[in-house]
């Protein structure tokens, strides 16, 4: 009996291998298109341009620039690993160069520092809640927007004087160091009494304990603040308009551009939604993904 049974199983090895050989080449062609269409098999540096930024961050591995104190955003979590949309919008970017989630590199990357980090390459690309503007366009590039924001207002909730911008003049206001939000309010709001920090989390203690009136930035930044203080409250209506963009070296326009096709394709297929739900859509309700600016 056990001489018959190692006869067939000799034999049934054999059918086996030799299945394989025949179909071999087709069988693993059927495997990597599966992979490839769900996304699950990295892409291999060759199949982009040679030469190109894609090609080599497929190849090496991707480092990506974002905040680690903003909730719902860039937040550092217990383990010290970055959670938020923007880290979400860089994971989708890493998956389709082929980055195992594993492999991405984060950098925190604050307010003051987004441009100096992408001339020196010490990042590839910067997703922190990143205004797109001219005067940051003339040093690096941007794709995107992938979202767009609104400056507004946090103050304490037991604080009824403040309900909007025009209400801020001979208050002191709290922003961040080389914003969007602090030239907005140098320029449009000069009664204001300015205090930039390096980051926005550093104005929450001063708010409380009277040091200034108001933090003003994007609203869903201060939104994911007073998520989690029950004292602060977001006053009144956006009065800017602040579109997210991924941030990268300047002039790559082939970079740029598959960026861009790589946001279009996640607005197509769920991935920007899921980001979103699985992050900020814990505070407020899924947006509309806005147009990406190909200039």
């Amino acid at each position: 009996m056990r001489s018959a049974r190692t006869g067939l199983i000799a034999l049934l090895s054999a059918s086996t291998l030799a299945l394989a050989a025949c179909s071999g080449g087709d069988a693993g062609g059927a495997e990597e298109t599966d992979g490839a269409a769900g996304g699950s098999t990295p892409t291999a540096a060759a199949e982009f341009p040679e030469g190109s930024t894609m090609a080599r961050l497929a190849e090496e591995g991707i480092t990506i620039g974002t905040k680690f104190d903003q909730p719902l955003f860039g937040l550092v979590g217990p383990d010290g690993t970055p959670t938020g949309f923007d880290v979400e919008i860089g994971k989708i970017v890493a998956e389709r160069l082929g980055v195992a989630e594993d492999d991405i590199e984060w950098v925190e990357t604050i307010s003051a520092n987004r441009e100096q980090f992408i001339q020196s390459g010490q990042v590839d690309i910067v997703v922190a809640t990143y205004t797109i503007n001219d005067t940051r366009k003339e040093v690096v590039s941007f794709a995107g927007p992938y979202y767009e924001a609104g400056q507004s207002i946090l103050t304490l909730k037991s604080d009824e004087d403040i309900q909007g911008p025009d209400d801020l003049a001979g208050k002191s206001v709290c922003t961040v160091s080389g914003s969007t939000p602090e030239k907005n309010l140098l320029e449009n709001y000069p009664e204001a009494k300015v205090q930039a920090l390096q980051a926005y989390s550093d104005c929450i203690e001063p708010l409380r304990n009277g040091q200034v009136d108001a933090i003003s930035t994007d609203n869903v930044i201060l939104a994911g603040f007073a998520a989690q203080n029950d004292d602060l409250e977001v006053r009144g209506d956006a009065f800017t308009k602040e579109p997210y963009g991924i941030g990268l070296a300047l002039e790559d326009t082939e970079f740029r551009n598959w960026i861009n096709d790589v946001l279009e394709e996640s607005y197509e297929d769920g991935s920007w939604e899921q980001a979103w739900e699985s992050t900020v859509g814990s505070v407020l309700e899924t947006p509309e993904p806005p147009a990406v600016d190909r200039y």
